[in-house]
């Protein structure tokens, strides 16, 4: 089904498309079928749809039935919005106007608000001292939850290689994976009680800041007294 649409921009000029809605599979298209650009309230020159023109859209697509009175009557008529017009800053004399002191020419513009601070990092949950749940499979799904986390936060928690081995060798007896019959898993559960003690204890201390000896300048030695002639 053809229809007409004419656009106006901001400047006057007026862009008449015609268009044509077709079906392509399940859904609607539009094509354009044909284009005249022409000055506004022009009273010289060609007229968008002259009776040769339609003639010529009529042989170009024969397979379109064209009603141009019902076209031309319900053409669609489409206004440009201007662009709104950015506010101007306020000049120096209006600021010492109103009381406000005047920003020197060249000067830095003051920010207008400080940029939001960052939202702080969460804080890390502190690693529990007793294992959780009230069934072996509980209490092996918390071990599962926790392992990883300690195997991460070792590297951060210290660099001396002696403790970081002992604090890992800790760390995987809190690993499940391995446990498969029910000896290992309360020989398992046991020594990892046992372990995530020690580390939940290893984890709370504070860790100790490394003091800088600072040399004191010594007293400069006094000079002998010289003997007396």
């Amino acid at each position: 089904m053809p229809f007409l649409r004419v656009v106006r921009d901001k400047r006057g000029y007026e862009t008449t498309y015609l268009m044509h809605w077709f079906r392509e599979g399940n859904r609607q298209r539009s094509r354009i079928l044909y284009v005249f650009r022409t000055p506004g309230g022009a009273r010289v020159g060609r007229e968008p749809l002259e009776p040769e023109v339609l003639r010529d859209i009529e042989s170009l697509f024969p397979a379109i039935s064209f009603d141009w009175n019902a076209m031309l009557a319900n053409r669609q008529l489409i206004e440009s919005v201007p662009e709104p017009r950015r506010r101007k800053r306020r000049t120096a004399e209006a600021a010492t106007a109103e009381g406000q002191p005047a920003q020197p020419q060249g000067a830095p513009a003051e920010p207008v608000a400080a940029a939001a601070a960052a939202p702080p990092a969460p804080a890390r949950p502190s690693i529990p001292a007793a294992i959780e749940g009230a069934t072996p499979d509980e209490q092996m799904a918390f071990l599962a939850h926790w392992y990883p986390i300690v195997r991460e936060r070792i590297p951060v928690r210290t660099s001396d290689p002696v403790r970081r081995e002992a604090l890992t060798a800790l760390a995987e007896r809190l690993d499940p994976a391995a446990w498969t019959d029910a000896d290992q898993i309360a020989a398992g559960l046991e020594r990892a009680a046992e372990a995530l003690e020690r580390v939940s204890r290893v984890f709370s201390r504070r860790r100790r800041r490394s003091r800088r000896s600072t040399s004191r300048p010594t007293a400069p030695a006094p000079e002998p007294a010289a003997p007396e002639e």
